[in-house]
């Protein structure tokens, strides 16, 4: 059994954040959780599928985030506590359904965990999911510390049920994925009987259908839920208050800010002039708390991640109750104390708090700043991101890019997220033109695919990976063959959901649990939509050229599947399928003419270049022997013999 189900209440353990989620989950007793893998989200549901059996828990990894929440929510509807989990720009995937499901409102505890990422530290974005709870009009907590993301986690169910709604929980990488001690609670045993009440008075909330019909009523039920909510808040123990009783400077703050906060008031020493309201419950603003506290303070500074959310809520409820408190200097991102891009630290707020307070502060010496100025642009190597040794997606693209320079007509290729997504770097040779969201690429390709009339003649590539394709490829796939585009789209299928931790997807033959599930099959899909499809494999760089240039001269939708697992999936560790070597004889180094590019354009890190020797030479600690850079090399000095397993 897993550590996270095995302790003791009243235990205290390390937990990451998205562990202590978990554990809250489990003592909340959850029976239904799915998600989409995403960083810094996907620990959560890899946890729970881990206990699934033991705990007797259902759980998926689901083809997206809008069906993660569907699937959620009919354990709710069914009588079951249930979570679903997602990133940040997962969450606008389930928006849709997010609106509905708000307006009909849930039974049994239902919560929805969203994963930021402020600074995109593992994103292309740093999008806001709290301004989700106030368009959708649900409760938001923000757990500060890894104490409260369990207890608070556990607390959300309880709320959940008691104003018959979802309630958004919103989690952070630096809480994610950071770890802390824990005291846990109790795993209650209980009863999970599932049965779906749907017989009674249409509009009976917990036996009538389940729907967000008649609007206007089921909408002004939605926001009593709001006050209710609002309500709990007034007297919630993750709203607390330190500081002087009548401090110079309140800061308002939420979510690991507040750690930063204490960490730069302690920094400054202004404990006597300094309080600090620390929120969990960031929507509905707790009117009362709040002004209870700004009435004491002259000055008000608001420290949050990353957008102004906190602050403007703040602003209007000051605004409103003016009389009340008299008025305020207000301090944070809207007048520039603090940035609206980027994590906060320590730093970002002690600069604004010794501006704020006229404390003068040097965390560095300036010539040890200057210095390390200068060793980082100046004293370390350029360390770009690239794929991995062996890595099947530098093949295809190396076979995408020269195809499209040879066919001469100024062809380009979209993109959207994944480790593929580096194409649009030199490790993927700048192949990648557009770089959206998950299946944008696919469906900005459609579009592009049907501007011929306007005399367009470039042809037109998209890519995206396995596990994209089952999330929202196909629908512009679809579109594409159903609106005659001239396009093509390449599938990189390195088996798993390699990007987040090799979850499984729908093209796989295992489910989140382990256990044996249908495989549905990328080339059979396309096939049965009515598109050209060819098959190949990504190390095959000289055939999957010649197969791209044969599809580009076709006309409407051709889609090329290309599998080969990635060099770092389970399957493939400490396994090779050749052993590499560079004849000394053949490779001329710099007198070659190909102008070193194997080392230089190819560029895996598997290959290096000998400055003694002057010329290229094999990293057999670092190879993984896909024997692609023998196909690459122009005077065939790299050669490839079949790897010999014991």
């Amino acid at each position: 059994m897993s550590e996270l189900s095995a302790y003791e209440a009243g235990e205290r353990t390390l937990f990451m954040g998205n562990e202590a989620i978990v554990r809250g989950a489990l003592e909340a007793g959850v029976a239904v959780a799915a998600g989409y893998p995403g960083t810094p989200s996907s620990e959560i549901i890899e946890n729970l599928a881990r206990v699934a059996e033991a705990m007797d828990i259902y759980v998926e990894w689901s083809v997206n985030e809008k069906v993660a929440l569907e699937v959620a929510s009919s354990g709710s509807f069914a009588g079951l506590r249930s979570l679903a989990v997602m990133k940040q720009p997962g969450l606008n995937v389930a928006s849709d359904y997010l609106l509905h499901l708000s307006g009909s409102g849930t039974r049994a505890g239902m919560v929805l965990v969203s994963a930021d990422d402020p600074g995109a530290l593992s994103s292309v974005n740093e999008g806001e999911s709290r301004h989700y709870a106030k368009l959708m009009e649900v409760p938001l907590l923000e757990p500060g510390d890894f104490q409260e993301a369990r207890e608070m986690t556990a607390w959300a169910f309880e709320l959940s049920e008691s104003i018959r709604n979802v309630v958004l929980l919103r989690t952070v990488t630096r809480l994610s994925h950071a770890s802390g001690t824990v005291t846990v609670g109790e795993i209650p045993k209980r009863e999970k009987k599932a049965f779906f009440k749907h017989d009674g008075f249409i509009i009976d909330p917990m036996e009538g259908v389940v729907m967000s019909p008649p609007v206007e009523w089921k909408h002004g039920q939605q926001q009593e839920k709001l006050k209710q909510a609002k309500a709990l808040f007034e007297e919630s123990p993750f709203n607390r208050y330190e500081g002087p009783d009548s401090p110079e400077l309140l800061i308002i703050t939420s979510s690991v800010c507040h750690l930063y906060c204490k960490e730069a008031v302690e920094l400054l020493a202004q404990q006597e002039r300094v309080g600090i309201l620390k929120l969990g419950t960031t929507w509905p603003l707790p009117d009362n708390l709040v002004k209870r506290y700004m009435k004491e303070a002259t000055s008000i500074f608001v420290v949050e991640e990353v957008l102004p959310f906190l602050e403007e809520e703040v602003k209007i409820l000051a605004a409103e109750c003016v009389g009340e408190i008299g008025e305020k200097f207000f301090f944070g991102k809207r007048n520039g104390y603090l940035p609206s891009t980027g994590e906060m630290n320590p730093d970002r707020v002690v600069a604004a708090l010794s501006r704020i307070l006229e404390v003068p502060y040097e965390g560095l010496e300036a010539a040890y700043a200057v210095r390390a100025t200068e060793i980082s642009f100046m004293g370390s190597p350029n360390r770009e991101a690239t794929f991995c040794p062996g890595c099947p997606h530098r093949a295809s693209f190396w076979a995408i890019n020269t195809a499209l320079s040879m066919d001469n007509q100024n062809g380009f290729v979209c993109g959207d997220i994944g480790c593929y997504s580096m194409a649009v770097l030199s490790a993927g040779f700048s192949t990648l033109k557009t770089l959206h969201a998950m299946g944008s690429g696919t469906g900005v390709a459609s579009g592009f695919g049907k501007l011929s009339r306007f005399g367009m003649e470039q042809p037109v590539v998209s890519v995206c990976g396995d596990s994209t394709f089952f999330h929202s490829a196909i629908p512009p796939l679809v579109n594409a063959i159903h609106n005659g585009s001239n396009m093509t789209l390449v599938v990189l299928d390195n088996s798993g959901t390699a990007m987040t931790g090799f979850q499984p997807h729908p093209g796989l033959a295992s489910d989140a649990m382990g256990e044996a599930a249908a495989s549905i099959d990328i080339a059979g899909v396309c096939r049965a939509l009515g598109a050209t499809v060819r098959e190949g494999r990504a190390f095959e760089v000289l055939k999957t050229r010649e197969t791209l240039f044969g599809l580009m001269e076709e006309e409407g939708v051709k889609v090329l599947v290309l599998k080969e697992a990635c060099a770092l999936s389970p399957d493939k560790k400490r396994t090779r399928a050749f052993e590499m070597s560079v004849e000394k004889e053949r490779c001329l180094g710099e007198g070659c003419g190909c102008n070193r590019y194997c080392t230089r354009v190819f560029a895996c890190p598997g290959l290096v270049w000998d400055k003694e020797e002057g010329r290229a030479k094999i990293d057999e600690v670092v190879c993984t022997g896909c024997g692609v850079c023998a196909d690459i090399c122009p005077v065939g000095a790299i050669s490839r013999k079949e790897a010999i397993h014991g």
